[in-house]
């Protein structure tokens, strides 16, 4: 049995980390943010290594699909793929979707936004990835298939084990301890923005333990956070839940 697991995630979300534990299997490879270049090219935003990552990847989005749904690379049975909401965006076909097995990855906006940020001089609420995680969900379950599991990042950094034990029963394969701990380091699966992004998860060996982001939102960054919560409360009511 193969699985196609599309993690839907917005930035600066525990998405490089649950890439790292999913790598760590012996069954899975990984794709990091496959529509990334698609999304740059197509936007014409200047996000930092822009050209390295439109130089590496693949700006036409029917090339990413036909590679997600072909056959799964190195001999794996599990195809990982981290995806960034905001990078689907309206033109792309929706029909291969239908292939994927879907996990929502949410995070709450505020600490989104404090962390997003540091590394980006202009935030919107696009570019977070709110609305649109919260579109395609809603697009899934209109096209009729299961509903998505949605794991809250805050709450799976309390109790990794347990949240991954559920999400590889749900789609069907079996929990490993590999994917707890990881070895330090850069990966040649790593997007070409990693130098600007990944400076933490290359440094980590494993899930850190959740801490509350401290800071205060700036106005117009405060703004964005009263739109996103109710997104995110939205997505939030639909979680799993480790008691349930």
């Amino acid at each position: 049995m193969s699985v196609r697991l599309a993690m839907w995630s917005g930035p600066r979300n525990i998405s490089t980390a649950m890439m790292r534990a999913w790598e760590n299997r012996p069954d899975t490879t990984v794709w990091d943010e496959p529509l990334y270049a698609y999304y740059l090219q197509a936007t014409g935003l200047d996000h930092p290594m822009r050209d390295e990552v439109i130089a590496d990847g693949l700006p036409n989005w029917s090339d990413v699909t036909a590679r997600v749904t072909g056959p799964i690379p190195d001999n794996a049975t599990v195809f990982y793929l981290k995806h960034m909401t905001h990078h689907l965006l309206p033109a792309v076909g929706r029909d291969w979707l239908r292939d994927l097995t879907h996990v929502f990855l949410i995070r709450d906006p505020r600490e989104v936004l404090l962390s997003y940020s540091r590394s980006i001089e202009t935030v919107t609420l696009e570019s977070i990835g709110f609305p649109q995680q919260a579109a395609i969900y809603d697009g899934l379950i209109a096209d009729g298939q299961p509903a998505p599991l949605v794991i809250d990042s805050g709450e799976f950094l309390q109790s990794p084990r347990e949240y991954l034990e559920r999400i590889c029963q749900h789609i069907g394969v079996a929990f490993t301890e590999a994917m707890l701990a990881w070895p330090a380091g850069r990966r040649e699966s790593d997007g070409a923005w990693a130098p600007h992004w990944y400076t933490n998860v290359e440094a980590s060996t494993g899930f850190a333990p959740w801490r509350e982001r401290s800071g205060e939102l700036a106005p117009e960054l405060a703004e964005i956070e009263r739109t996103a919560r109710p997104i995110y409360d939205q997505l939030f009511a639909h979680r799993l839940r480790l008691d349930t």
